[in-house]
């Protein structure tokens, strides 16, 4: 068990943290939790509840249940399924994938990100968590003292920043030397959340929503559709992730056209023609790729990525939301148990402790779009459990503020010999980590 941190003394350490996306608000919960002070800097002007589907796993759905009343506030809005029906692109039945073997793992919470997000934003600010919107960030710096961003033309200066700001971070580019543009996976997704009431009046589609929250998926030749109804049926959503090549550079989200989509599908099941018709919305998401990092850290030690910024996920892992809060929960105990004078060091452990594993979560997300695109259906039908999402407990049933408290002593003994946790060195110890 972690300990019992319910009035912390001020550590005395200011954490600066760039974005207020899932990775952001949990390394700033997670630090007010222990004692330090946290600063939080969004660009956007405005926070709107936008978006569509986002999964939260157990691992994930710990530190959740630590934050009081947010598990209460998420629990009516996240979809209720028992699994996961797959079929062929064709609409034939192929497996079921169910969630009960997963209960000792703990609680998953899945539902529309902009309502997720809202929760925890207004949970960060009712802490007294300062977050400043409207914020450009046109500089980081640091030395061996403190770290700081220039926003607004203002500098700002703490022990330390945390850049949670996207693939597109800026951080990105101080830590590596070089500035390492996003470059197409060569995917895209088409995404769509709405009011279920057309799929409901449909008779081909509404057996989708008409008994609760249900989940299915399709799969063919390099596209899977997933399609979900959320609040006991309320809501509807789907993705299709597909072969796309655009420029990244011409536009990462854009809005998306149905007859497009429809283009994409065409020959598949009418179901899923049925779906895409009656959406009055979709957007068109590329999906970003970059070569795994050599490092998160900064130079002196005093700035970290955390979240897409130091390592993007595939949607196919389940795993991207829940692999940023573990950052924040993580960063955020390496930093208690460092102390303020020790700062470079808490840095360093954070990333021994998470590399292996978050590499490995990542592959996940690999294996399991080639195993769904590039399936053989005749040979399916033979093995259809071939098929499953990697629900492992390496993966789901890990609380990572409870790991990190246990394993920092022995990972801050470890630094002096294995300090570059390159990709290779990470492979060898994925095991040991998760």
């Amino acid at each position: 068990m972690s300990p019992s941190i319910d009035k912390p003394r001020p550590s005395g350490i200011k954490v600066i943290i760039v974005g207020a996306g899932f990775a952001g608000l949990t390394a700033a919960i997670e630090c007010n939790r222990k004692g330090h002070e946290a600063l939080v800097l969004e660009s956007f002007a405005e926070l709107k509840v936008l978006g569509d589907i986002i999964s939260f796993g157990p691992n994930a759905g710990r530190i959740f249940e630590r934050w009081p009343g947010v598990p209460e506030q998420l629990d009516p809005i996240c979809i209720k399924t028992k699994g996961l029906t797959y079929k062929s692109y064709l609409g034939e039945y192929l497996f079921y994938q169910s969630w009960d073997t997963e209960k000792s793992y703990g609680k998953a919470y899945n539902g529309h990100r902009g309502e997720i997000h809202e929760i925890v934003y207004n949970h960060a600010l009712s802490l007294g968590i300062e977050i400043r919107l409207g914020q450009k960030i046109t500089e980081y710096f640091e030395d061996e003292k403190e770290a700081g961003v220039v926003s607004n033309g203002q500098r700002i200066v703490g022990d330390i920043v945390l850049a949670a700001d996207g693939v597109r971070s800026r951080g990105r580019t101080l830590v590596l030397g070089y500035e390492d543009k996003p470059k197409s996976s060569g995917y895209a997704i088409y995404r769509a959340w709405f009011d279920s009431a057309r799929i409901a009046n449909n008779p081909k589609t509404k057996y989708l929503v008409e008994n609760g929250d249900t989940h299915s998926a399709w799969l063919g030749p390099d596209i899977h559709f997933l399609a979900a109804s959320i609040k006991d049926g309320k809501d509807f959503s789907w993705v299709c992730t597909h072969k796309d090549e655009a420029d990244v550079e011409e536009g990462w989200q854009e809005p998306g056209r149905i007859e497009d989509a429809l283009k994409v599908l065409e020959g598949w099941d009418p179901i899923v023609h049925e779906i895409v018709t009656a959406t009055p919305f979709l957007v068109d998401w590329k999906l970003v790729y970059r070569d795994p990092m050599p490092t998160w850290i900064s130079p002196q030690a005093r700035i970290a990525l955390i979240g897409d910024a130091a390592h993007p996920f595939l949607p196919t892992s389940v795993q991207g939301a829940s692999q940023a809060m573990e950052d924040g929960a993580t960063v955020a105990v390496c930093l208690a148990l460092s102390g303020k004078n020790k700062i470079p060091e808490a840095l360093r452990a954070f990333e021994k402790i998470r590399y292996g594993r978050v590499l490995a979560a990542q592959k996940t997300g690999e294996t399991t779009r080639d195993k769904w695109h590039k399936a053989d259906f005749d040979k399916i039908k033979e093995n259809p459990e071939s098929l499953k999402l990697v629900r492992e407990a390496w993966l789901m049933d890990h609380d990572a503020e409870a790991h990190a408290y246990k394993v920092y002593p022995e990972t801050i003994a470890l630094l002096g010999v294995d300090k570059e946790p390159t990709v290779e060195a990470a492979q060898l110890r994925m095991v040991e980590v998760a």
